[in-house]
């Protein structure tokens, strides 16, 4: 049996919308990458909800983190924010315009939560998505989930690509910029 490692990428930015954007795309980018492409589109629509939130609720800063990882059949997305209270899900008219973000990310996800992180300092919302497990008709030396490569475009080509938007340590999904 072959041992799948965790595959991690983080990306930091100040949530406004011109940012969620390129956020959605890298992210995007990097589980066509990983060869996940059926939670695509629900890790998309969860990042934008959570992202969202931050830039409509956490106040005055809108600094985030946003993180996916895949560890083994289970991809978990999560946004840390500097904003220590906790969301609230809450029935929303049927007219209204905004008030379904969690409700959202709940309906499309296996299971999601919220943590505080630090000392009073901000949170974690958090949502996870079963990832489907590798061919196994592939051969043993592939990659699993495109892992052993830091993306699909060099870093090099993406230096300054997106100004004001910073990768974090760990981050190969800055170099999965697409469009």
């Amino acid at each position: 049996m072959i041992s799948q490692p965790s595959r991690h990428c983080a990306v930091e930015l100040h949530a406004l919308p011109p940012r969620i954007g390129q956020v959605r795309r890298i992210v995007s980018a990097q589980l066509r990458h990983w060869r996940l492409d059926p939670l695509v589109d629900r890790a998309a629509l969860g990042i934008t909800e959570l992202l969202t939130n931050v830039h409509r609720h956490a106040g005055p800063d809108k600094h985030c983190t946003v993180e996916i990882e895949l560890l083994l059949d289970r991809l978990t997305v999560s946004v840390r924010d500097h904003d220590p209270r906790l969301p609230v899900v809450r029935d929303a008219e049927s007219y209204a315009t905004c008030g379904r973000g969690l409700a959202l990310v709940a309906a499309i996800s296996e299971c999601w939560g919220v943590r505080p992180w630090g000392e009073n300092s901000g949170k974690v919302v958090w949502f996870a998505l079963s990832a489907p497990r590798p061919d196994p008709a592939e051969p043993a030396d592939a990659a699993l989930y495109g892992g052993t490569t830091p993306g699909p475009l060099a870093a090099a080509v993406l230096d300054g690509a997106l100004p004001g938007l910073a990768a974090g340590p760990s981050a190969p999904a800055r170099s999965a910029f697409v469009g």
